[in-house]
Protein backbone atom coordinates (compact mmCIF):
# COMPACT_ATOMS: atom_id res chain seq x y z
CA UNK A 1 0.00 0.00 0.00
CA UNK A 2 1.14 3.55 -0.71
CA UNK A 3 -0.16 6.62 1.09
CA UNK A 4 0.33 9.62 -1.20
CA UNK A 5 0.40 13.35 -0.52
CA UNK A 6 0.36 13.10 3.26
CA UNK A 7 1.00 16.27 5.24
CA UNK A 8 2.92 14.70 8.10
CA UNK A 9 2.69 16.50 11.45
CA UNK A 10 1.88 19.98 10.09
CA UNK A 11 4.58 19.86 7.38
CA UNK A 12 4.50 22.54 4.69
CA UNK A 13 5.03 19.95 1.95
CA UNK A 14 3.59 16.49 1.35
CA UNK A 15 5.20 13.06 1.56
CA UNK A 16 4.45 9.61 0.15
CA UNK A 17 5.08 6.50 2.21
CA UNK A 18 4.92 2.80 1.42
CA UNK A 19 3.53 0.21 3.83
CA UNK A 20 4.44 -3.48 3.86
CA UNK A 21 3.77 -6.11 6.51
CA UNK A 22 2.37 -3.49 8.84
CA UNK A 23 5.39 -1.18 8.74
CA UNK A 24 6.53 1.91 6.88
CA UNK A 25 9.31 0.73 4.55
CA UNK A 26 9.90 3.82 2.42
CA UNK A 27 9.23 7.57 2.54
CA UNK A 28 9.90 10.20 -0.15
CA UNK A 29 8.32 13.30 -1.68
CA UNK A 30 7.08 11.06 -4.49
CA UNK A 31 6.93 7.26 -4.78
CA UNK A 32 5.90 5.19 -7.77
CA UNK A 33 2.80 3.15 -7.08
CA UNK A 34 3.45 0.05 -9.17
CA UNK A 35 0.95 -2.62 -8.23
CA UNK A 36 0.37 -1.22 -4.74
CA UNK A 37 -2.99 -0.03 -3.52
CA UNK A 38 -2.95 3.77 -3.42
CA UNK A 39 -4.69 6.14 -1.03
CA UNK A 40 -4.24 9.74 -2.13
CA UNK A 41 -4.72 12.05 0.85
CA UNK A 42 -4.43 15.22 -1.26
CA UNK A 43 -2.55 17.14 1.42
CA UNK A 44 -4.53 16.01 4.48
CA UNK A 45 -2.89 15.98 7.91
CA UNK A 46 -1.30 12.76 9.20
CA UNK A 47 -0.21 12.32 12.82
CA UNK A 48 0.64 9.28 14.98
CA UNK A 49 -2.23 7.65 16.92
CA UNK A 50 -3.51 9.13 20.17
CA UNK A 51 -2.38 7.90 23.58
CA UNK A 52 -4.64 8.10 26.64
CA UNK A 53 -2.14 7.79 29.47
CA UNK A 54 -4.67 7.75 32.32
CA UNK A 55 -8.19 6.32 32.51
CA UNK A 56 -10.25 4.11 34.85
CA UNK A 57 -11.99 1.38 32.86
CA UNK A 58 -13.29 -0.48 35.90
CA UNK A 59 -15.55 2.42 36.85
CA UNK A 60 -16.43 3.66 33.37
CA UNK A 61 -20.13 4.22 32.54
CA UNK A 62 -21.30 3.92 36.16
CA UNK A 63 -22.33 7.56 36.73
CA UNK A 64 -25.49 7.66 38.86
CA UNK A 65 -24.93 4.16 40.25
CA UNK A 66 -26.00 3.99 43.06
CA UNK A 67 -26.21 7.81 43.18
CA UNK A 68 -24.90 10.90 41.39
CA UNK A 69 -21.95 12.75 42.86
CA UNK A 70 -23.80 16.01 43.46
CA UNK A 71 -20.98 17.65 45.44
CA UNK A 72 -18.42 17.05 42.71
CA UNK A 73 -15.68 16.16 45.20
CA UNK A 74 -13.01 13.50 44.90
CA UNK A 75 -13.96 12.10 48.28
CA UNK A 76 -17.65 11.66 47.49
CA UNK A 77 -16.59 9.94 44.26
CA UNK A 78 -14.56 7.44 46.29
CA UNK A 79 -17.48 6.91 48.68
CA UNK A 80 -19.96 6.27 45.86
CA UNK A 81 -17.57 3.96 44.02
CA UNK A 82 -17.02 1.97 47.22
CA UNK A 83 -20.72 1.13 47.13
CA UNK A 84 -20.89 0.46 43.39
CA UNK A 85 -17.93 -1.91 43.38
CA UNK A 86 -19.79 -4.25 45.75
CA UNK A 87 -21.97 -5.25 42.79
CA UNK A 88 -19.13 -5.76 40.28
CA UNK A 89 -19.02 -8.96 38.28
CA UNK A 90 -16.95 -10.14 35.35
CA UNK A 91 -19.53 -9.45 32.64
CA UNK A 92 -20.43 -6.05 34.08
CA UNK A 93 -16.81 -4.85 33.98
CA UNK A 94 -16.02 -6.38 30.59
CA UNK A 95 -19.11 -4.97 28.89
CA UNK A 96 -18.59 -1.42 30.13
CA UNK A 97 -14.83 -1.37 29.54
CA UNK A 98 -15.09 -2.80 26.03
CA UNK A 99 -17.80 -0.31 25.07
CA UNK A 100 -15.62 2.57 26.24
CA UNK A 101 -12.51 1.25 24.50
CA UNK A 102 -14.38 0.89 21.22
CA UNK A 103 -15.58 4.46 21.55
CA UNK A 104 -12.03 5.61 22.27
CA UNK A 105 -10.73 3.73 19.23
CA UNK A 106 -13.35 5.46 17.07
CA UNK A 107 -11.70 8.75 18.06
CA UNK A 108 -8.19 7.59 17.11
CA UNK A 109 -6.90 6.34 20.46
CA UNK A 110 -4.69 3.26 20.05
CA UNK A 111 -2.80 3.23 23.36
CA UNK A 112 -4.48 3.28 26.78
CA UNK A 113 -3.25 3.01 30.35
CA UNK A 114 -6.00 2.06 32.78
CA UNK A 115 -5.77 2.09 36.57
CA UNK A 116 -7.75 -0.72 38.20
CA UNK A 117 -9.00 -0.64 41.77
CA UNK A 118 -7.56 -3.55 43.78
CA UNK A 119 -9.13 -2.69 47.15
CA UNK A 120 -11.56 -5.50 46.41
CA UNK A 121 -10.66 -8.83 48.03
CA UNK A 122 -11.87 -10.78 44.99
CA UNK A 123 -10.04 -8.55 42.46
CA UNK A 124 -13.07 -8.87 40.18
CA UNK A 125 -12.34 -5.83 38.05
CA UNK A 126 -8.69 -6.69 37.52
CA UNK A 127 -9.44 -10.27 36.48
CA UNK A 128 -12.03 -9.01 34.00
CA UNK A 129 -9.76 -6.33 32.54
CA UNK A 130 -6.92 -8.80 32.05
CA UNK A 131 -9.29 -10.65 29.72
CA UNK A 132 -10.27 -7.39 28.03
CA UNK A 133 -6.59 -6.52 27.49
CA UNK A 134 -6.18 -9.59 25.31
CA UNK A 135 -9.49 -9.18 23.50
CA UNK A 136 -8.88 -5.58 22.43
CA UNK A 137 -5.25 -6.13 21.38
CA UNK A 138 -6.09 -5.98 17.64
CA UNK A 139 -7.17 -2.34 17.99
CA UNK A 140 -5.77 -1.01 21.28
CA UNK A 141 -2.59 -1.52 23.29
CA UNK A 142 -3.97 -1.63 26.85
CA UNK A 143 -1.81 -1.32 29.96
CA UNK A 144 -3.15 -2.17 33.42
CA UNK A 145 -1.93 -0.50 36.61
CA UNK A 146 -2.92 -1.94 40.00
CA UNK A 147 -4.50 0.93 41.92
CA UNK A 148 -5.32 0.76 45.65
CA UNK A 149 -8.22 3.25 45.57
CA UNK A 150 -8.66 3.22 49.36
CA UNK A 151 -4.97 3.03 50.23
CA UNK A 152 -2.34 0.38 50.89
CA UNK A 153 -1.43 0.81 54.55
CA UNK A 154 -4.83 2.29 55.43
CA UNK A 155 -6.87 -0.56 53.93
CA UNK A 156 -7.23 -4.03 55.49
CA UNK A 157 -4.71 -6.44 53.94
CA UNK A 158 -3.69 -3.72 51.48
CA UNK A 159 -0.18 -5.08 50.87
CA UNK A 160 -1.43 -8.64 50.40
CA UNK A 161 -3.99 -7.48 47.85
CA UNK A 162 -1.32 -5.56 45.93
CA UNK A 163 0.92 -8.62 45.76
CA UNK A 164 -1.97 -10.88 44.79
CA UNK A 165 -2.88 -8.46 42.00
CA UNK A 166 0.68 -8.32 40.70
CA UNK A 167 0.77 -12.13 40.50
CA UNK A 168 -2.17 -12.06 38.06
CA UNK A 169 -0.05 -10.28 35.44
CA UNK A 170 -0.11 -6.47 35.21
CA UNK A 171 1.96 -3.72 33.64
CA UNK A 172 2.52 -1.43 36.57
CA UNK A 173 2.06 -0.51 40.22
CA UNK A 174 0.06 2.44 41.51
CA UNK A 175 -0.71 4.15 44.79
CA UNK A 176 -2.66 6.98 46.40
CA UNK A 177 -0.42 8.38 49.17
CA UNK A 178 -2.54 11.49 49.85
CA UNK A 179 -5.52 9.26 50.77
CA UNK A 180 -3.59 7.23 53.33
CA UNK A 181 -4.41 7.97 56.98
CA UNK A 182 -1.41 10.25 57.49
CA UNK A 183 1.65 11.71 55.79
CA UNK A 184 3.96 8.98 57.09
CA UNK A 185 1.69 6.21 55.81
CA UNK A 186 1.66 7.99 52.45
CA UNK A 187 5.45 8.11 52.27
CA UNK A 188 5.79 4.51 53.46
CA UNK A 189 3.27 3.36 50.84
CA UNK A 190 5.44 4.94 48.13
CA UNK A 191 8.56 3.15 49.36
CA UNK A 192 6.61 -0.12 49.44
CA UNK A 193 5.14 0.16 45.94
CA UNK A 194 8.43 1.24 44.33
CA UNK A 195 10.14 -1.76 45.94
CA UNK A 196 7.34 -4.02 44.68
CA UNK A 197 7.77 -2.64 41.16
CA UNK A 198 11.54 -3.18 41.26
CA UNK A 199 11.15 -6.78 42.39
CA UNK A 200 8.67 -7.52 39.59
CA UNK A 201 10.24 -5.37 36.84
CA UNK A 202 7.10 -3.27 36.48
CA UNK A 203 6.34 0.37 35.73
CA UNK A 204 5.09 2.77 38.42
CA UNK A 205 2.19 5.23 38.09
CA UNK A 206 0.97 6.90 41.27
CA UNK A 207 -2.09 9.08 41.89
CA UNK A 208 0.09 11.65 43.62
CA UNK A 209 -1.09 14.65 45.64
CA UNK A 210 -4.51 14.77 43.98
CA UNK A 211 -5.63 17.33 46.51
CA UNK A 212 -5.58 21.13 46.73
CA UNK A 213 -3.67 20.97 50.02
CA UNK A 214 -0.24 22.64 49.45
CA UNK A 215 1.12 20.62 52.38
CA UNK A 216 0.66 17.36 50.49
CA UNK A 217 4.27 16.79 49.44
CA UNK A 218 4.40 13.18 48.25
CA UNK A 219 5.68 14.17 44.79
CA UNK A 220 9.10 15.02 46.18
CA UNK A 221 9.24 11.61 47.87
CA UNK A 222 8.20 9.75 44.70
CA UNK A 223 10.71 11.67 42.57
CA UNK A 224 13.48 10.91 45.06
CA UNK A 225 12.60 7.21 44.96
CA UNK A 226 12.57 7.29 41.15
CA UNK A 227 16.03 8.84 41.15
CA UNK A 228 17.67 6.74 43.84
CA UNK A 229 16.15 3.43 42.74
CA UNK A 230 17.28 3.99 39.15
CA UNK A 231 13.75 3.46 37.87
CA UNK A 232 13.67 7.08 36.66
CA UNK A 233 11.41 7.36 33.58
CA UNK A 234 9.70 4.10 34.49
CA UNK A 235 7.93 6.18 37.15
CA UNK A 236 4.93 8.44 36.56
CA UNK A 237 3.21 10.91 38.86
CA UNK A 238 -0.41 11.45 37.89
CA UNK A 239 -2.56 14.45 38.81
CA UNK A 240 -0.13 16.28 41.21
CA UNK A 241 -2.89 18.80 41.86
CA UNK A 242 -1.20 20.23 44.97
CA UNK A 243 1.67 21.46 42.78
CA UNK A 244 -0.76 24.11 41.58
CA UNK A 245 -1.21 25.32 45.17
CA UNK A 246 2.35 25.43 46.51
CA UNK A 247 4.37 28.63 46.61
CA UNK A 248 6.65 29.51 43.70
CA UNK A 249 9.88 29.17 45.69
CA UNK A 250 9.10 25.55 46.57
CA UNK A 251 7.97 24.79 43.00
CA UNK A 252 11.22 26.23 41.65
CA UNK A 253 13.27 24.03 43.98
CA UNK A 254 11.19 20.94 43.14
CA UNK A 255 11.72 21.32 39.37
CA UNK A 256 15.41 20.46 39.77
CA UNK A 257 14.56 17.17 41.47
CA UNK A 258 11.92 16.36 38.85
CA UNK A 259 14.44 16.94 36.05
CA UNK A 260 17.06 14.77 37.75
CA UNK A 261 14.57 11.99 38.39
CA UNK A 262 13.36 11.93 34.74
CA UNK A 263 9.89 11.19 36.10
CA UNK A 264 6.83 11.43 33.82
CA UNK A 265 3.85 13.58 34.74
CA UNK A 266 0.22 13.06 33.73
CA UNK A 267 -2.49 15.71 34.02
CA UNK A 268 -6.17 15.00 33.55
CA UNK A 269 -7.59 18.44 32.73
CA UNK A 270 -11.29 17.57 32.52
CA UNK A 271 -11.46 15.78 35.84
CA UNK A 272 -8.86 17.89 37.66
CA UNK A 273 -10.78 21.07 36.81
CA UNK A 274 -14.08 19.46 37.79
CA UNK A 275 -12.91 18.11 41.16
CA UNK A 276 -10.40 20.84 42.05
CA UNK A 277 -11.13 23.89 44.14
CA UNK A 278 -14.32 22.38 45.55
CA UNK A 279 -13.50 23.57 49.08
CA UNK A 280 -12.53 27.10 47.95
CA UNK A 281 -14.81 30.11 47.94
CA UNK A 282 -12.85 32.79 46.05
CA UNK A 283 -10.26 32.98 44.64
CA UNK A 284 -11.03 29.47 43.39
CA UNK A 285 -8.18 27.18 42.34
CA UNK A 286 -8.30 25.32 39.05
CA UNK A 287 -7.11 21.99 40.43
CA UNK A 288 -4.60 21.56 37.62
CA UNK A 289 -0.88 20.96 37.99
CA UNK A 290 1.74 23.35 36.57
CA UNK A 291 1.70 21.97 33.03
CA UNK A 292 3.37 24.92 31.31
CA UNK A 293 6.17 25.20 33.87
CA UNK A 294 6.83 21.46 33.81
CA UNK A 295 7.16 21.51 30.02
CA UNK A 296 9.48 24.53 30.21
CA UNK A 297 11.67 22.49 32.58
CA UNK A 298 11.86 19.66 30.00
CA UNK A 299 9.76 17.27 32.10
CA UNK A 300 7.60 14.87 30.10
CA UNK A 301 3.91 15.72 30.50
CA UNK A 302 0.94 13.99 28.90
CA UNK A 303 -2.83 14.30 29.23
CA UNK A 304 -5.39 11.62 30.03
CA UNK A 305 -9.17 11.54 30.10
CA UNK A 306 -9.22 9.86 33.53
CA UNK A 307 -12.95 9.20 33.88
CA UNK A 308 -15.76 8.53 31.42
CA UNK A 309 -19.23 8.86 32.98
CA UNK A 310 -18.43 7.61 36.46
CA UNK A 311 -18.71 8.82 40.09
CA UNK A 312 -15.84 11.30 39.61
CA UNK A 313 -16.86 12.78 36.27
CA UNK A 314 -20.44 12.68 34.94
CA UNK A 315 -19.58 13.23 31.28
CA UNK A 316 -17.07 12.04 28.67
CA UNK A 317 -17.20 10.37 25.28
CA UNK A 318 -13.76 8.80 25.01
CA UNK A 319 -12.61 11.73 22.87
CA UNK A 320 -9.16 12.78 24.04
CA UNK A 321 -9.38 16.01 22.03
CA UNK A 322 -11.78 17.29 24.70
CA UNK A 323 -9.13 16.86 27.38
CA UNK A 324 -6.49 18.42 25.15
CA UNK A 325 -8.57 21.49 24.30
CA UNK A 326 -9.46 22.19 27.93
CA UNK A 327 -5.92 21.37 29.09
CA UNK A 328 -4.06 23.81 26.86
CA UNK A 329 -6.65 26.51 27.58
CA UNK A 330 -6.33 26.12 31.36
CA UNK A 331 -2.53 25.83 31.17
CA UNK A 332 -1.96 28.95 29.10
CA UNK A 333 -0.63 27.04 26.09
CA UNK A 334 -2.63 28.95 23.49
CA UNK A 335 0.11 30.40 21.28
CA UNK A 336 -0.35 29.35 17.66
CA UNK A 337 2.76 27.15 17.62
CA UNK A 338 1.76 25.66 20.97
CA UNK A 339 -1.65 24.73 19.59
CA UNK A 340 -0.11 23.29 16.41
CA UNK A 341 2.12 20.94 18.40
CA UNK A 342 -0.31 20.25 21.24
CA UNK A 343 -1.19 16.80 19.89
CA UNK A 344 2.15 15.68 21.35
CA UNK A 345 0.55 15.92 24.81
CA UNK A 346 -1.76 13.08 23.76
CA UNK A 347 0.79 11.52 21.42
CA UNK A 348 4.54 11.01 21.78
CA UNK A 349 4.57 12.32 25.36
CA UNK A 350 2.02 9.68 26.31
CA UNK A 351 3.93 7.02 24.39
CA UNK A 352 7.03 7.87 26.44
CA UNK A 353 5.02 7.57 29.64
CA UNK A 354 3.76 4.13 28.61
CA UNK A 355 7.24 3.11 27.44
CA UNK A 356 5.92 2.60 23.92
CA UNK A 357 7.95 5.33 22.21
CA UNK A 358 10.33 2.97 20.42
CA UNK A 359 7.72 1.73 17.93
CA UNK A 360 5.75 4.96 17.85
CA UNK A 361 5.83 7.66 15.18
CA UNK A 362 5.97 8.21 11.44
CA UNK A 363 9.34 7.07 10.12
CA UNK A 364 10.85 4.27 8.07
CA UNK A 365 10.92 1.09 10.14
CA UNK A 366 8.11 2.16 12.45
CA UNK A 367 4.72 0.48 12.62
CA UNK A 368 2.27 1.92 10.10
CA UNK A 369 -0.06 3.28 12.75
CA UNK A 370 -1.42 6.76 12.09
CA UNK A 371 -4.45 9.04 11.85
CA UNK A 372 -5.64 11.15 8.92
CA UNK A 373 -7.70 14.30 9.48
CA UNK A 374 -9.75 16.42 7.11
CA UNK A 375 -7.41 19.40 7.60
CA UNK A 376 -3.96 20.65 6.67
CA UNK A 377 -2.80 21.30 10.23
CA UNK A 378 -3.64 20.40 13.80
CA UNK A 379 -4.77 23.92 14.69
CA UNK A 380 -7.81 23.44 12.46
CA UNK A 381 -8.39 19.92 13.78
CA UNK A 382 -8.58 21.09 17.38
CA UNK A 383 -10.27 24.41 16.78
CA UNK A 384 -12.98 23.12 14.44
CA UNK A 385 -13.07 19.44 15.42
CA UNK A 386 -12.33 18.40 11.86
CA UNK A 387 -13.29 14.83 10.98
CA UNK A 388 -10.81 12.01 11.50
CA UNK A 389 -10.92 10.32 8.09
CA UNK A 390 -8.81 7.23 8.84
CA UNK A 391 -7.24 5.39 11.73
CA UNK A 392 -4.62 2.86 10.66
CA UNK A 393 -2.99 0.38 13.03
CA UNK A 394 -0.04 -1.69 11.83
CA UNK A 395 -1.12 -1.15 8.24
CA UNK A 396 -4.75 -2.11 8.82
CA UNK A 397 -7.56 0.42 8.54
CA UNK A 398 -9.50 0.39 11.82
CA UNK A 399 -11.74 3.39 11.22
CA UNK A 400 -12.86 5.15 8.06
CA UNK A 401 -15.12 8.22 8.04
CA UNK A 402 -16.45 10.68 5.51
CA UNK A 403 -15.95 14.46 5.85
CA UNK A 404 -18.79 16.18 7.64
CA UNK A 405 -21.40 17.53 5.24
CA UNK A 406 -23.70 20.37 6.26
CA UNK A 407 -26.66 21.92 4.51
CA UNK A 408 -27.42 25.38 5.91
CA UNK A 409 -30.68 26.95 4.81
CA UNK A 410 -30.41 30.58 5.77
Amino acid sequence: MIIKNARIENAKTTTDFRIKDGRIIEMAPTLSAGADQVIDLKGKLVIPPLVDSHVHLDSTLTAGQPEWNETGTLFDGIRIWSERKKSLNRDDVKTRATETLKKMASHGIQYVRSHVDVTDPSLTALRALIEVREEVAPFIDLQLIVFPQEGILSFPNGKELMEKAVALGVDGIGGIPHYEFNQQYGNDSLAYLVDLAEKNNLLVDVHCDEIDDPNSRHLEVLATLALESGLKDKVTASHTVSLGSVNDAYAYKLMRLLRLSEINMVANPLVNLHLGGRFDTYPKRRGLTRVKELLENHINVSFGEDDVKDPWYPMGDGNLLDSLYVGILASGLMGYQQILSSYQLIGINGAKTLHRAEGYGLAVGKEASFLVYDAENFYDVLNERRTMLYSFRKGRCLVEKQPMVQRINY
